[in-house]
């Protein structure tokens, strides 16, 4: 694998509720904040709604670029970020993801429900295969995600995955620790997934 590389666009899955509770907000506008005083560009699921409009209000706010890809039956019922520097319209949610993939240069998952659980672990499966060497950082704002991890662990114990896949990964408490391991991120070649 290649050293360090200047990253210029993140993608940021997350929710698009507005029931859930403050601190997940919260974490969204502090990521928004930093992605946009580093002058960068966010590439997310085009959302005005949730986690992901306060994200990508933040991201404006500071100063940065953000690239909204929205299904257009989605955009259709209004919920488009329409201050989105770029707002691309899929067909489908396959080819949501496909664009957010090849936009990025790194990928960050903050709270979310099922689509940001999916989208995440494509983008770690994909990393497994070789497709990519991107960082992938999941945001454990509350321990949101502690019970997934201990998912991962029972893999690695029972031989559904090696241990060495934990590196696929990280995990970070906050916003400012999932952007300094971002800034710091050098590929790991790995031995392949099968045993």
């Amino acid at each position: 694998m290649a050293g360090k590389t200047m990253i210029n666009a993140i993608c940021v899955y997350c929710s698009s509720s507005d029931a859930v509770a403050p601190e997940y907000f919260g974490a969204a506008a502090e990521l928004g904040a930093l992605i946009g005083v580093r002058g960068m560009e966010l590439v997310y699921g085009g959302a005005n709604v949730g986690l992901m409009g306060t994200l990508a209000r933040a991201v404006k706010d500071a100063g940065g670029r953000v690239t909204g890809v929205i299904p257009r039956t989605i955009a259709a019922r209004g919920l488009a970020f329409g201050d989105a520097d770029e707002l691309v319209l899929t067909d489908t949610l396959r080819e949501r993801k496909a664009v957010m993939e090849e936009r990025a240069g790194a990928f960050i998952a903050l709270p979310g429900g099922f689509g940001t659980l999916e989208e995440t672990l494509e983008a770690i499966t994909l990393k497994q295969l070789g497709i990519h060497d991107k960082a992938v950082v999941f945001i454990n704002t509350s321990g949101f995600y502690d019970r997934l991890v201990e998912l991962f662990e029972r893999f690695y114990m029972l031989n559904f995955a090696k241990a060495e896949s934990r590196s696929l990964y990280h995990i970070a408490p906050g916003p400012e620790e999932a952007m300094t391991h971002i800034d710091m991120y050098i590929p790991v070649a790995l031995q392949g997934k099968w045993f």
